[in-house]
């Protein structure tokens, strides 16, 4: 083979490989905003910001199809091996789980103007914005992890993901007692259960780009943990 040649398809396939990871920490960095914004709005019966919130998740999108694609034309040009695909496997779920987080921020957003048709204010909805602070706080981590290649961390947002599930029980119990208590506001409650649900699969998509983080950076699964949310435990495990 030619050198040079050999040289420049070197070159180019780290420069994609570059490229790939800026663009997938890009896309973590949005769905993270997403996230603190769309609780903002909440909060603050911010209409405006729910419908912004809503409108830039098309960005998000549009950078989840070009890190597809890059990725797609990486894996079939370069045929990489070993490590190498690894790490691009990973990279194209990851940007996948983002995207995915991103759209848990959205829908969150697109309830905020149900929950503002009330004039009451639900008790257990105070809970919200620090059950958020958590899932943002677990997604920026777990982007870190895989910025710096950080088996350490991984496995530290893999642990904390329980403190999510465990507030998420919390809060469904807290709300649920309500709704029994305050039957007049069952929709606006019920609206709320799905928010404090969608923080925590956000968590959950945390914890899995946690895991193709480990995966990524040792060739090893991550061992299974237990869930600390049992609200939805209907049989013990066998």
């Amino acid at each position: 083979m030619n050198t040079g040649t050999s040289q420049h398809t070197v070159t180019a396939f780290d420069a994609e490989i570059l490229d790939l990871r800026k663009m997938v920490l890009e896309i973590g960095e949005k769905s993270t905003i997403a996230i603190s914004r769309s609780i903002e709005a909440l909060e603050k019966n911010d209409l405006e910001l729910a419908k912004s919130v809503v409108a830039d998740d098309r960005e998000i999108d549009e950078l989840e199809r070009k890190i597809d694609a890059l990725s797609i034309q990486t894996i079939a040009l370069r045929a990489p091996m070993a490590d190498d695909l690894r790490h691009l496997i990973a990279t194209f779920k990851i940007s996948s789980i983002a995207e995915r987080i991103g759209d848990y921020a959205k829908n969150i957003a697109k309830r905020v103007p149900l929950v503002a048709e009330s004039s009451h204010k639900i008790e257990p909805a105070a809970l919200l914005p620090s059950m958020a602070n958590i899932a943002a706080e677990l997604v920026r981590d777990s982007f870190k992890a895989y910025a710096d290649g950080d088996v350490d961390m991984t496995v530290s947002v893999w642990a904390k993901d329980q403190t999510l599930d465990h507030f998420y029980t919390s809060i469904f119990r807290s709300i649920i007692t309500y709704m029994v208590e305050n039957p007049a506001y069952i929709s606006e409650s019920a609206h709320l259960l799905f928010i404090a649900k969608h923080l925590e699969r956000i968590g959950d998509h945390a914890t899995n780009i946690a895991e193709l983080t480990y995966f990524s950076e040792t060739g090893r699964q991550m061992p299974d943990r237990n869930k600390g949310d049992d609200v939805g435990t209907i049989w013990e495990d066998q």
